[in-house]
């Protein structure tokens, strides 16, 4: 097999300029073709990165694709994967990569068939920061976690997104568009979640678009905007998680872990990098001195934005015939979680969880790096 897979993009929006732009600084992968529903989008984004634009027929065909990536809306994922795999090439979707449990294992059975693999975004729990708090949890420095908090909240996403309807259709909202990066941290941190409880509910039937071109429109809200949660993982640890986007200012911070020896605060999983800090009983220790992690270095403006590790892990995973981290099996548990927090909310009960996952292996400094072109 060749030692370099080629990439096609299906899906032009927002979204894929950062695949195209950051696909070259990792080896194994080239980023060879594009193609959208609207053929107009697909022939920009080709231009704008020196690809080849092409229908999405043609590019399920293509001979130089190994590996499609899926940036098509939440609703449309599992679908447009399933057409991906049924062609025969490897799938590596946006998030959340399915909407269900049951489009999960369809997936998962139609890859196994064939001999496919399938990944998901989101890759950020790779990030230097992320991995540390890993380093620090395997270690034992905050010994045993028995609880914490997440909380992610905001005004919304019609703020600033050109297109904000999906973020408030089913398959969107605060849990399953953000709620992939916080989840995915914690069971890579914390391992898989044994069940949820939750309340939910939306803060207004709609919401107006301040954002352009659209300024002014009004779009209906069909999905819980603000949700209160408690997850009790399988190692016994109690996590509370609030997101929301009927939030205008607030003081908590992203994430916070609680050991019976010291606390660790973790930034935004959202982001590969941030500030870790660590607590040894209540005084803060020096952590980072000899954390020389490649993903925690800022190479977009002042951010570490490493997007695209997780397909370039995938296709070296491929390439090596070993597991990669941003596996189906993890994928799906975290969206079993959060479809169940959503079950939860509207039933008042506690959902234990069907799915289970093991821990992804950890991405040390010399591992990032060997992701690097």
């Amino acid at each position: 097999m060749s030692k370099t897979l080629g990439i096609g993009i299906l899906g032009c929006g927002n979204i894929s300029a950062a695949y195209m732009r950051l696909a070259p600084l990792f080896r194994g992968i080239e980023v060879r073709a594009c193609a959208d529903i609207n053929e107009a989008a697909a022939k920009a984004r080709a231009e704008e990165f020196n690809l080849r634009a092409e229908t999405i027929a043609g590019l399920l065909a293509a001979d130089d694709v190994d590996i499609v990536v899926n940036l098509t809306v939440p609703a449309a994922h599992f679908d447009v994967s399933r057409q991906v795999l049924e062609a025969g090439k490897h799938v590596y979707s946006e998030k959340p990569f399915v909407l269900s449990v049951e489009q999960g294992k369809s997936l998962a059975a139609i890859a196994e068939t064939k001999g496919l693999r399938v990944g998901s975004a989101p890759d950020t729990f790779m990030g230097g920061a992320h991995q540390l708090a890993r380093h620090l949890i395997d270690a034992d420095a905050i010994g045993k976690v028995t609880s914490g908090t997440c909380f992610v909240q905001s005004p919304g996403m019609e703020m600033w997104h050109p297109n904000p309807d999906f973020f408030f259709q089913a398959g969107g909202g605060p849990i399953l568009d953000l709620g992939p990066y916080y989840i995915s941290n914690l069971v890579q941190l914390l391992g898989p979640v044994k069940r949820v409880t939750a309340m939910t509910s939306c803060g207004s039937d709609e919401r107006t678009i301040t954002s352009q071109p659209r300024f002014g429109e009004k779009i209906k809200v069909e999905t819980p905007t603000t949700i209160h949660a408690v997850m009790e993982f399988r190692s016994g640890a109690q996590i509370t998680y609030c997101a929301s986007w009927d939030v205008w200012q607030h003081g908590h911070s992203n994430m916070e872990l609680y050991g019976r020896e010291g606390t660790l605060h973790v930034p935004d999983p959202n982001f590969f990098g941030g500030e870790v800090r660590m607590t040894e009983k209540d005084s803060f220790v020096n952590i980072a001195e000899n954390w020389k992690h490649p993903f925690s270095r800022a190479n977009d403006r002042t951010h570490a934005n490493y997007r695209t590790a997780g397909l370039a892990d995938m296709a070296q995973a491929i390439l090596d015939d070993r597991p990669h981290r941003c596996s189906l099996e993890f994928a799906l548990h975290v969206v079993d979680v959060m479809t169940s927090i959503l079950a939860s909310g509207e039933s008042g009960r506690f959902i234990d969880i069907k799915t289970t996952c093991s821990r992804p292996d950890a991405l040390d400094p010399q591992a990032a790096q060997d992701l690097l072109a």
